[in-house]
């Protein structure tokens, strides 16, 4: 290791949930409330333990190509 040679290296990437939430620069809990879910089920997600389907599908993927329209929706509800 002092050598700089490693036996292995890990890489971790995020997964498609985790990328919108981080495109929105909210927090877990704020993108679960936008989003009417619980944060221990976003929390799943991100994870990779469980995936959403149907309309929470649609809405990561709206998340991740229009940040700013969750942002938004987080200040009305406010």
């Amino acid at each position: 290791m002092k050598q700089g040679q490693f036996a292995r290296r890990t890489v971790i990437n995020a997964n498609a949930v985790a990328e919108a939430r981080s495109r929105t620069g909210l927090t877990q809990t704020e993108f679960a409330s936008v989003l009417c879910i619980s944060v221990r089920t976003l929390q799943e997600w991100e994870q990779g333990r469980r995936h959403p389907s149907g309309a929470a599908r649609t809405l990561v993927q709206i998340a991740a190509r229009h940040p700013e329209v969750i942002t938004e929706a987080l200040s009305e509800m406010q």
